[in-house]
């Protein structure tokens, strides 16, 4: 009996961190995205998670509209924050160098912020799980329902992603865009489109994250950057700039989490991701599938 226990105890700890590691592998997506079109690193990322959730909570929740169009009239307002993101934050930058871009983002998470808190205050906001909350119980772990959605959600984002890359002229473009820009906008593909666009797939990706997490850890106007935090760590051990990289840390950096507070402490599941990061780093500095090489894009 205590060793069934046991092993209950862990497949617990096992699908809740596959779970948290599945909103954590979307923002470091989103992270990749951008950084492969623009070599920036969006530290507003995690403020498009964290809108994603209080939208959701106002039109599904106060303002009542059935989930069937909340859920995509949210992931277009997030978007449309993004593309603006991108316009009005970005692009207006003079010779912009790296660097200066990288801090345009962290101004621009700040400012987003501010207004969410402005708008919704300070207080966490729940959601109702898509289908419910009568939870499952799987060989003696207990699952929400709403776990199934989060994943569900991260593989049809991997599969809608590799359609687009692989199979899309749009998505070669942008893929073009991220092996060389000049060539690229040689052969008449217009790069600030293109970087435009990754602004506003981050920004959708980043708004389902917040949208399916909400109902499990609630949410408020100060999540994001902590979710950035995560996401982008996810992006580092996985490997800058690959998507299986970044599905991959994300799922890693989850479970360490998870084990990390059941066997030990809930407070220091933090420093047992951040060690296992640093060890993988201190082995392989590009990450666990990323490449050492990476293109450097200096203009768009």
């Amino acid at each position: 009996m205590e060793e069934f226990t046991l092993t209950s105890q862990l497949f617990q700890y096992l699908i809740t961190g596959l779970t948290i590691g599945s909103i954590y592998a979307m923002v470091a997506i989103g992270f990749n995205i951008i950084y492969n079109v623009t070599e920036i690193i969006n530290f507003a990322q995690g403020e498009f998670v964290m809108l994603g959730g209080l939208i959701m909570v106002f039109l599904h929740v106060a303002a009542g509209l059935p989930l069937w169009l909340a859920f995509p009239l949210t992931v277009i307002l997030v978007t449309l924050v993004g593309m603006l993101l991108n316009r009005l934050a970005i692009r207006p930058i003079r010779q912009p160098s790296v660097l200066t871009l990288i801090i345009a983002t962290i101004a621009a998470s700040i400012i987003i912020k501010g207004i969410a808190m402005f708008i919704w205050g300070k207080d966490p906001f729940d959601l109702p799980a898509f289908s419910g909350r009568t939870p499952i119980n799987f060989f003696g772990a207990i699952i929400q329902p709403q776990y199934f959605w989060v994943g569900g959600f991260l593989v049809a984002i991997v599969i809608l992603l590799t359609f687009f890359f692989e199979k899309t002229i749009t998505g070669k473009a942008m893929s073009a865009c991220a092996d060389n820009p000049d060539a690229a906008s040689l052969v008449g593909i217009n790069v600030n489109h293109m970087v435009l666009l990754s602004f506003a797939l981050s920004a959708a990706i980043g708004a389902v994250a917040g949208i399916t997490v909400t109902p499990i850890s609630l949410m408020e106007y100060d999540r994001g950057a902590m979710l950035a935090i995560k996401g982008f760590g996810a992006v580092i051990l996985g490997g800058l700039g690959s998507f299986p990289g970044a599905i991959l840390g994300g799922l890693i950096m989850g479970t360490i989490e998870s084990f990390g507070a059941g066997l030990v402490h809930s407070g220091y599941k933090d420093a047992f991701a951040l060690i296992v990061l640093l060890a993988v780093l201190f082995f392989k500095p590009s990450g666990l599938l990323g490449s050492i090489e990476i293109t450097k894009i200096k203009k768009f």
